[in-house]
């Protein structure tokens, strides 16, 4: 025989439990992620040629530092990246006669965005945010300093076999969880982030610590490459 209280009593726990999910907020529900010894925070390029009165600043893009200040307070393993242009640049749309910011060009490697000068070396805005506040932060990489090439990704120039030595680093370490944030989304951050699947690294894409350029269709075009390469979204309160 079927004990009717029992029954009514097993529901009422599942419903309490189904109305209980819709209450508390997921990073509650879920397990957090805990970094540990083996993770790693990527932040990429907080500089401030892409903050607020930079000359290629990125909409909103002041709102990541005090979010990725939060979450660097859970990682014991913290690398930094800028860009770091030598003056004229082959990126930069200045020069290259009878081009606007923004437009492409084919160069020996592929297409390539020019952009307003920015992070020249050695000027303010080439330099990290003051705002920054990560004191336990062991390494930064510059990167695209070689005046012929660009270099987007922490790991590899845009000529795609040029390396950083960010994996090597990270292997060394022992390294195979990496978490990345900074500027921007579509460019450096998504570059990055499918370098690092392409190296095996467990890969996490911190959303809201993240700001996007998005010129045509770039911030679109990049999420889908991350979801296709296995780059895991998350948020910022996802970390415990």
């Amino acid at each position: 025989m079927f004990d009717r209280r029992r029954i009514v009593a097993g529901l009422g726990t599942i419903f309490g439990t189904m109305a209980l999910a819709t209450l508390v907020p997921r990073n509650l529900w879920a397990a957090a992620i805990k970094p540990d010894d083996g993770s790693a925070l990527l932040v990429i390029d907080v500089q401030n040629c892409f903050l607020p009165g930079g000359s290629l600043a990125v909409k909103d893009g002041e709102q990541v530092v005090p979010v990725i200040n939060k979450i660097a307070k859970s990682f014991a393993n913290v690398v930094m990246t800028q860009d770091w242009h030598t003056p004229g640049h082959v990126s930069f749309a200045s020069v290259h006669a009878g081009k606007k910011p923004f437009e492409t060009i084919d160069l020996a490697y592929g297409k390539q965005v020019l952009w307003p000068d920015h992070c020249v070396q050695g000027t303010d805005g080439a330099a990290l945010s003051k705002e920054l506040a990560i004191p336990q932060a062991e390494l930064i990489i510059r990167k695209g300093f070689h005046k012929d090439v660009d270099s987007y990704s922490a790991f590899t120039e845009a000529d795609g076999k040029t390396t950083t030595g960010l994996g090597a680093y990270l292997t060394a370490r022992k390294i195979n969880r990496v978490f990345v944030a900074g500027l921007a989304t579509d460019f450096c951050v998504a570059w990055t982030a499918l370098d690092a699947r392409k190296a095996d690294f467990e890969t996490y894409v911190v959303e809201d610590a993240c700001r996007g350029i998005d010129t045509q269709g770039s911030l679109a075009k990049a999420w889908a490459d991350m979801d296709k390469a296995g780059v895991k979204r998350i948020q910022s309160s996802d970390i415990a």
